[in-house]
């Protein structure tokens, strides 16, 4: 079975082609990392697999389906899920609200029954407890419990990195799209966030496709690499073949003085 597959993606935007035949396979439970410049085309790519982008041409298939064409909404459900280079949360919402929120596609209860079977002991009660059992794993997970009542707004920007992290969990992902998780992030921070998406890997058997400019993260996490550049592949392998690709380090430093450097 094909597990996760993009074959030949393409799309342009007024004639600027953005991404142009890209095609690779990720396995079941691996880190594959995506990499390049900016400008390269990392985000359209993440943005035509949830459906933020219809591509001109090529193929998504998540466990041998085809899912190229589907809806946002349609995707999550499917459980792929994704964070965002900026922050997308509710800034005047509290963390525990925000996560609750990423247990949308699982919510049976509606407005109206809802409304009149209220209480612990209803079926919306219950269902309600049981969401939060799960949010609370995550908080647990994520060493978010100080700021579960607190303002995201409020946070530190690290903090609301993983807060976002945290919603995407909510989702109970079989793939998890980060897209830069260590933007902006001090080293501590960034240690964390590594930790974290390993234990996300090991713990929940989650496959992890990664956006990353930290070049010292993407090497030391990642078991597979994909390098693009101006929409079209360069190369793809393991982080020791990659690094040491020509091609590779033209793109990023202009001459081959090593990939290594690059933060």
């Amino acid at each position: 079975m094909t597990y996760f597959k993009v074959q030949s993606l393409c799309i342009s935007f007024g004639g600027i082609e953005a991404l142009r035949d890209i095609t690779f396979e990720v396995k079941k439970g691996e880190i594959y990392a995506i990499i390049g410049p900016n400008g390269a085309g990392k985000t359209t790519l993440f943005n035509c697999i949830n459906g933020i982008y219809k591509p001109g041409k090529g193929s998504v298939v998540f466990k041998d389906k085809e899912i190229q064409g589907k809806r946002p909404d349609q995707v999550a459900k499917l459980k792929i899920a994704r964070t965002f280079q900026n922050i997308e949360l509710f800034s005047h919402m509290s963390t525990m609200e925000n996560l609750m929120l990423g247990r949308h596609n699982f919510i049976r209860t509606g407005l109206f029954r809802g409304a009149l079977m209220w209480g612990r002991r209803s079926f919306a009660g219950k269902e309600e407890t049981a969401h939060r059992r799960k949010v609370e794993e995550i908080i647990d997970l994520l060493d978010l419990q100080s700021v579960r009542n607190k303002m995201v707004g409020s946070l530190p920007y690290g903090i609301q990195k993983q807060v976002e992290l945290g919603r995407a969990l909510a989702l109970e992902p079989e793939i998890l799209l980060l897209d830069e998780p260590c933007a902006g992030m001090n080293s501590e921070e960034k240690q964390d966030m590594i930790f974290w998406i390993k234990d996300i890997q090991d713990t929940l058997g989650v496959t992890i496709l990664l956006i990353e400019h930290d070049m010292k993260m993407v090497m030391d996490i990642s078991e597979r690499i994909l390098v693009i550049n101006f929409g079209s592949m360069i190369t793809e392998g393991s982080p020791q073949v990659v690094q040491q690709n020509p091609e590779v380090l033209r793109a990023y430093l202009g001459e081959e003085n090593g990939i290594g450097a690059v933060a």
